[in-house]
């Protein structure tokens, strides 16, 4: 039987469309929290120290960082608070983002988010490339600020998109042009971590096909349920054991 599956690496997010797809995710996520009544601010979430307002307050923080100036401040406050609660760095500094924006209401956060979004696509996508070589520790291995800013925020957005629909109730607005890119980028860098042959047919608007080599194991699943095993928050078996980077 011939595959469907296009070579792995065609999936992975190009430098050329990753300012289109992150401005898109930006777009989307404000027109989910619009979408929200009162009570959804306060829904505990699969992000288990995080209810719905304050993932809207740690991404609102990130859109707000848009200077060296202010990340490295970040991270040197991130440093503290991270060894306060026995966690990596980028915890400490996304738990930073949070707790300095919690006396801040809905409307201000969604009205401050959509005029933060077109400056932070700007500010990402215009890293000078000796500092986009700068290295950042993470739960699963180092990575450089450039791929923090033309992958990691973007499925940082998506998946806490996730989050926020599951929390309150929502059904994801996915759309196979935007949300399938996204996806696969994922399945990208979940294929690396492992290296292992295997097939995968992911359902749904942002599903697709994909492989490496024969034999490997194969698992059919919605693509959205995909993104959650391997951010690990839900649990996955053999390969899907591996986590990847959001």
């Amino acid at each position: 039987m011939t595959s469907l599956a296009r070579p792995l690496e065609t999936h992975r997010i190009g430098r050329i469309e990753a300012p289109a797809l992150a401005a898109g995710e930006y777009e989307r996520f404000v027109d989910l929290l619009r979408s929200l009544n009162p009570d959804d601010w306060t829904r505990p979430t699969d992000c288990t120290r995080w209810d719905v307002r304050a993932i809207a307050a740690h991404v609102l923080g990130w859109a707000e960082t848009v200077t060296m100036r202010q990340f490295m401040r970040l991270s040197r406050l991130g440093k503290r608070v991270a060894r306060e609660l026995g966690s990596p760095p980028i915890d400490g500094m996304n738990e930073v983002l949070v707790r300095q924006r919690a006396g801040v209401p809905p409307a201000e956060l969604v009205a401050r988010l959509e005029a933060a979004a077109p400056r932070s696509v700007a500010a990402r996508f215009s890293v000078p490339a000796p500092l986009r070589l700068m290295p950042i520790s993470t739960p699963e291995g180092r990575i450089n600020l450039g791929y923090l800013n033309d992958h990691i925020f973007t499925r940082d957005l998506f998946i806490h998109r996730v989050d926020i629909s599951r929390a309150t109730g929502r059904q994801m607005v996915l759309r196979a042009e935007h949300d399938s890119r996204i996806v696969g980028d994922v399945v990208v860098d979940w294929a690396d971590r492992h290296r292992r042959p295997f097939r995968l047919l992911l359902h749904g608007p942002a599903g697709g096909v994909y492989e490496r080599g024969f034999d490997g194991e194969e698992h059919r699943l919605d693509a959205v349920d995909f993104c959650r095993i391997v951010s690990g928050r839900a649990q996955g078996a053999g390969l899907l054991a591996t986590r990847a980077l959001f």
